[in-house]
């Protein structure tokens, strides 16, 4: 990454920080990998939804299962066929496998699971159980 001169001037270390960023000591590599697929999680007092782009993935290579509270995400994201004999140029895009598990605010069960796939956008929406759903308490006059 390049710094302009007015910026390692200001700040000695910001160039070691940019490249540290992408350093990981624990990976093999040393640099980490962008978790796939990326999620948004948000809660409401009905459901949690979460929404992930899978582009280029056939939802029947997608698997959604639930236990406790934890929804597990796994799939595959399969290789494009190339012609024999051809080279690649540039191969950023990533292919294989993946799994996903998110920690549920609370248990569930499958039949309260809703998935959808529009334009490579999943969205599934896990429904809260009746009985983990916040109750209104009603003040008794005395």
């Amino acid at each position: 990454m390049y710094y302009p001169t007015y910026a390692r001037r200001s700040d000695p270390f910001a160039l070691m920080r940019s490249m540290l960023r992408d350093f990981d000591p624990f990976t093999p590599t040393g640099i980490t990998q962008p978790v796939f697929p990326a999620v948004n999680v948000w809660e409401s007092d009905d459901a949690v939804a979460i929404t992930t782009e899978l582009p280029g993935i056939d939802p029947a290579d997608i698997d959604i299962s639930v236990k406790d509270n934890v929804l597990t995400l796994s799939g595959e994201r399969k290789a494009p066929q190339v012609p024999e004999g051809a080279r690649w140029h540039r191969n950023e895009r990533s292919f294989g496998r993946f799994t996903r598990a998110i920690r549920l605010p609370f248990a569930a069960s499958d039949d309260k699971v809703e998935a959808r796939m529009v334009h490579g956008v999943l969205r599934i929406v896990v429904g809260r159980p009746e009985e983990d759903k916040p109750k209104k308490i009603e003040i008794k006059a005395a």
